[in-house]
């Protein structure tokens, strides 16, 4: 590991947001073993994914921005909430406007912009949509362990990618594996479910590359990054985890997910 932490923090994003993506090509890979998942593990799956960014939320984004902000001589809260207030509102703009299908939901519920796309694309769209605020949290650690913030470590900002990586892997299948379903062969599926994840490289490379330009706005983009993650929690993920009845399972991974970031973060932090 001695040769990443000689890399630019630009770099360190890239790669591990790159990471990240694979996980995502990971987990669409799984329809080259099954046509279908059952909904209970694809449920706990997304509560898992949703406790993780909650964890992530907090342990590696808000908390930083808190201490950054109170180092800077600022009103900690200040940034804090504006930051977060508009990552939430960002992404709600978002999703007012790009079309897109959360999973589960018939056709004729695709949200944004009313367009003609098929089903497959809105899909993939909607997961796209809310890897967007992953990639840019992940950058967005680094770009702060560059601007030597004593709660930003590398250890930190890894365990974050990792953390990420890890709720990717549901993510992924639960694209590929419905389009599997549909009738798509397994070769498209799959290039559609790792699709998902391409942004997240770019969106690192934004964050990170944004708050070394731009040191002050840092306690603003870790919390933007943080308000856009719970925007997509709690609109996307845990109605979608709950939608089939399977709501203590998916109340249950979520408690797994929240516990294993937190893990993550506080012993590699």
């Amino acid at each position: 590991m001695t040769w990443f932490t000689t890399l630019h923090p630009i770099w360190q994003a890239f790669l591990a947001t790159c990471f990240t993506w694979a996980v995502t090509a990971v987990g669409a890979a799984v329809v080259f073993l099954f046509k279908t998942i059952n909904r209970k593990v694809l449920d706990a799956m997304l509560g898992f994914a949703a406790g993780v960014m909650i964890a992530a939320s907090f342990w590696s984004l808000l908390a930083p921005a808190i201490d950054l902000a109170e180092a800077m001589g600022t009103t900690p809260w200040i940034p804090t909430l504006v930051g977060f207030l508009a990552g939430g509102g960002f992404l709600w703009g978002v999703d007012k406007i790009l079309p897109h299908l959360h999973l589960g939901f018939p056709r004729q519920f695709a949200e944004g912009i009313q367009t003609s796309w098929q089903r497959s694309i809105l899909l993939v769209l909607a997961i796209t949509l809310h890897n967007i605020p992953e990639g840019l949290a992940v950058g967005v650690a680094f770009g702060a362990v560059a601007a030597d913030i004593p709660s930003a470590t590398l250890g930190g900002a890894l365990a974050l990618a990792l953390g990420i990586g890890i709720q990717n892997f549901p993510e992924g299948t639960a694209v590929a594996v419905p389009l599997r379903r549909e009738g798509m062969s397994r070769w498209q599926s799959f290039l559609y479910g790792q699709a998902s994840g391409m942004v997240e490289p770019i969106a690192g490379v934004i964050g990170a590359a944004a708050v070394l330009l731009m040191r002050p706005i840092l306690p603003y983009a870790l919390s933007f990054a943080a308000g856009a993650m719970i925007f997509v929690v709690v609109e996307e993920l845990i109605p979608e985890s709950q939608l089939h009845g399977n709501t203590d399972l998916a109340t249950l991974g979520t408690m797994l997910g929240f516990a294993v970031m937190m893990t993550l973060d506080v012993a590699l932090g």
